[in-house]
């Protein structure tokens, strides 16, 4: 049998019972009238904005215990739309039989993408359903702009130390789950700052600790707990640290290691988009001319991962690995544009040549004259070299033409 985390086990039943959030939780306010199950006037749609750990979850699911109405729940981590229409078409059902509100608590409403948001705005229009939606990322740039005009947006704080403090006190005196009901100061003190106002973190890591201990939990046993159990932070050392490994991974061409590394960012509830991002920059930066379709194939798929959402963008994601750790490298356009850049800004700019120059131009060249497309003309007044082609993939190509040109133009 699968022992209940001890987050999990010690989730509040009541208001009373959360610590934390005063702000959020005040009395008539959105979520303290939706907790209630206030039947005065229509419910307000809800966006919870908070860190992990903050309390979003715990918020939702004590909406969903009122008995004013019927509650369902959906990750956008795994939820299709067509999961989506069910559970609204579940909803319209209700409300004809019983005229009586449905709550869906969407979490991690901004893993999904702008069509899935899209097939929630008519019932949450209509008031088919009230949406209490929870995201840890800006609703300003996850979740859609009509969606969020129908919602009101609750910004939830990281709890403060001594909040997590008082949580994890309560977890020593309610639950009998813990081998180890004795922690010492210093190490309750530790697990909590190391939580960063992470509760669930913190809760974690202590089970991890009184579990690993057969004698009170001292500093040393929690600090050896933390070490050892892994927290993918996406704020913290984790994120930094992993999406580190998979780019220089896939700069490598060792594709195998690049798809653990995704795959761990996945699991770890890493925005798919923040991946996307880095693999067109890399694209770009690594791969450059070496294949000039690596460019556009990165494009492609942060486009396609943006409209099918998750968990399927973790195929293309994973197709987008693949092909820019096998692809040809070559940083010479990133080195290029680095060494021209020093040079304006090293004040190492001169006039426009006149024959270029938008107005007044006299004894410009046109390069179409020639049969060779390129004839001999000053473009600068300067002899710098900045590009310099690599012998890698299509480049090479780029290399011979490069060569050709610059015995044509001037030096």
């Amino acid at each position: 049998m699968v022992e209940i985390p001890l987050a999990a086990r010690l989730r509040p039943n009541s208001l009373t019972e959360v610590i934390g959030q005063s702000r959020a939780l005040i009395q008539n306010g959105p979520l303290a009238r939706l907790i209630s199950g206030d039947q005065s006037g229509s419910w307000p749609s809800v966006i919870l904005w908070g860190p992990p750990g903050s309390g979003k979850t715990t918020i939702a699911r004590l909406i969903g215990n009122n008995e004013g109405s019927h509650f369902l729940e959906l990750s956008a981590v795994s939820a299709s739309v067509a999961q989506v229409r069910e559970l609204i078409a579940k909803a319209k059902e209700l409300k004809n039989l019983y005229d009586r509100p449905t709550v869906l608590f969407l979490d991690e409403v901004h893993r999904f993408s702008k069509s899935q948001q899209d097939s929630l705005l008519s019932a949450v229009e209509s008031g088919i359903i009230t949406l209490v939606a929870a995201t840890t990322e800006n609703p300003s740039f996850s979740v859609i702009t009509p969606l969020i005009s129908r919602s009101v947006v609750v910004k939830l704080e990281a709890l403060n130390d001594a909040d997590v403090l008082s949580i994890m006190n309560r977890a020593l005196e309610l639950d009998s789950g813990l081998p180890n009901a004795t922690f010492e100061t210093d190490a309750l003190k530790y697990l909590a700052k190391i939580s960063s106002g992470d509760a669930r973190r913190a809760l974690t890591l202590m089970e991890a600790a009184a579990n690993g201990s057969s004698n009170s939990v001292s500093l040393e046993s929690a600090k050896l707990a933390a070490q050892s159990t892994i927290v993918y932070d996406q704020a913290g050392d984790q994120h930094y640290d992993t999406i580190s490994a998979f780019i220089k991974s896939v700069r490598g061409s060792d594709a195998d290691s690049a798809l653990h590394y995704l795959a761990r960012m996945i699991a770890g509830g890493e925005d798919p988009r923040f991946i996307a991002r880095r693999l067109m920059i890399l694209a770009s930066e690594d791969v450059g001319l070496a294949d000039p379709h690596a460019l556009v194939l990165a494009e492609a798929t942060a486009g396609t991962v943006e409209r099918i959402g998750m968990p399927e963008g973790r195929i293309p994601l994973a197709q987008l690995t693949i092909y820019l750790a096998l692809a040809p490298k070559s940083n010479r356009a990133y080195q290029a544009i680095n060494m021209a850049m020093a040079a304006v800004e090293a004040a190492n700019t001169k006039p426009v040549p006149a024959t270029l120059r938008s107005t007044g131009a006299v004894g410009y060249k046109y390069p179409h004259d020639d049969p060779r497309g390129v004839l001999s003309q000053t473009y600068r007044d300067g002899d710098e070299i900045f590009y310099q082609p690599s012998e890698h993939g299509f480049e090479a190509e780029l290399a011979k033409r490069v060569e050709m040109i610059r015995k044509i133009l001037p030096r």
